[in-house]
Order: structure tokens, then C-alpha cells, then sequence
């Protein structure tokens, strides 16, 4: 005894809201079969998500003022360094040449 498989039922080309899965539209139809359900820690996980962007934002922020404070403070040094070097050049071709202590 062999079966085979029994047509499909005609589609209703009515499009009422009763409950039937006939009725339904065949997008609603085929949600229902995925068994779909709202995920209920999506808006919470969406929340943290914003406020870790935030925080981001902030402490980029932050870096970039910190490191606009350490490069004015690099050339701050460097113009210091560089007056010290003239001072201690300057000084050195003004002291007098210690006499030459020789066995000639």
C-alpha cells in the first residue's frame, strides 16, 4: 500500500482576522511557525550598549586633552632644555682656558 501526499488545501482568498491558519497571511503564517518571541533583555543589553558608548566617548575625550596637555609640556621642556644648553655653551666658551700644563 503506497500513500501519497494529499493536495494542498486551496488558498482562501479571503483575508479576514479570524484565528483559522488559513486566514492568516502567509508572512504571519510562516512568523508563527518560527515560534518567534521578543528577546526580553534586548533593551537592557541596548542600554548598557549606549551608556559604554558614552563612556568611551568621555574617556577619548579625556585621552586627547590629556595628550594635548603632555605635548605642550614636551615642547615646554624642550625650550627649556634648549635655554640651558646655550648657557652652559655660552658659559663654557667664556671661562678661561685652564694654562697648558706641559713638559715642553
Amino acid at each position: 500500500m503506497t500513500t501519497s501526499p494529499s493536495p494542498p488545501a486551496p488558498s482562501s482568498s479571503s483575508r479576514s482576522n479570524g484565528a483559522s491558519g488559513s486566514s492568516l497571511p502567509q508572512w504571519r503564517s510562516f512568523l508563527s511557525t518560527l515560534n518567534w518571541r521578543r528577546d526580553p533583555g534586548y533593551e537592557q543589553r541596548k542600554i548598557q550598549y549606549e551608556q559604554r558608548k558614552i563612556q568611551h566617548e568621555q574617556r577619548m575625550k579625556q585621552l586627547r586633552s590629556e595628550t594635548e596637555q603632555l605635548r605642550q609640556e614636551n615642547r615646554r621642556l624642550a625650550e627649556l632644555e634648549s635655554r640651558m644648553d646655550a648657557l652652559l655653551l655660552n658659559a663654557d666658551s667664556c671661562s678661561p682656558t685652564p694654562p697648558a700644563t706641559g713638559s715642553s
